[in-house]
């Protein structure tokens, strides 16, 4: 015969019965019972916070935002958009109702301007302190990167190219891939044509400018044969 406190020590035995663990077990005398998380007054935050930033044009949840700690109305990494002022939002017009062969015809007549302006000046038999000069030049007898540009381009307009590389041979040099970017771009715009685009890239940007750096220092030393470089 088998005692009831024996079946009750041994678990899994027939007869026994397990114990319910899904139901609620009673605190013990003294405890006390921790409190459950409430989950409503956050899902109410996190749809009143998308219902606010429903309406930003620019898809951030400013609700969100101030929830989580922030102390400014955008989050970190996005900027307001600022309102352009009257002379830009005036550019913006005539540009968008100015026909798309306006801006080429622009660009060309400044480069007509100083073309005529080296013919008509002629520098070639100007002063060395006529107006406008070099300001460089005219304090310290040193010439610029720029010095010559004007006399050059006006042998160029001439056809006399070996004296337009004696006053800047860097000049005549950039002046064919200058024209012909002109000429690409130009062309796209006022008339939609596809000439081959002529990529130019950083470092023989870098190359060009260093090596028109050096042409300056060149010209400037006082021995031969840099000195045929003076002008």
């Amino acid at each position: 015969m088998t005692s009831v406190d024996g079946s009750a020590g041994q678990p899994g035995q027939p007869g026994q019965q397990e114990p319910d663990t899904s139901a609620p077990q009673a605190a013990p005398p003294g405890a006390v019972a921790a409190p459950q998380a409430d989950a409503a007054p956050h899902e109410a935050l996190r749809g009143e916070s998308v219902a606010h930033g429903a309406g930003d044009p620019h898809g951030h949840a400013e609700g969100a935002w101030a929830h989580d700690g922030g102390s400014a109305a955008w989050p970190p990494g996005a900027y307001q958009q600022v309102e352009p002022d009257r002379l830009t939002r005036f550019v913006l017009r005539v540009h968008a109702r100015s026909p798309r062969w306006a801006a080429p015809l622009a660009a060309l007549g400044c480069v007509g301007i100083g073309m005529a302006y080296a013919l008509v000046s002629d520098p070639t038999r100007s002063d060395p302190d006529a107006a406008p000069s070099c300001l460089l030049k005219l304090t310290t007898g040193l010439d610029c990167p720029g010095c010559g540009g004007t006399r050059a381009l006006w042998y160029v307009l001439h056809g006399d190219l070996p004296a337009a590389a004696r006053h800047h041979f860097l000049l005549v040099f950039a002046l064919p891939f200058l024209a012909y970017l002109f000429v690409a771009w130009a062309g796209k715009q006022a008339f939609g044509w596809r000439l081959p685009e002529l990529r130019i890239s950083s470092p023989v940007i870098a190359g060009f400018l260093a090596v028109w750096l050096a042409f300056s220092v060149a010209r400037n030393l006082p021995w031969a044969p840099f000195t045929a470089l003076y002008v």
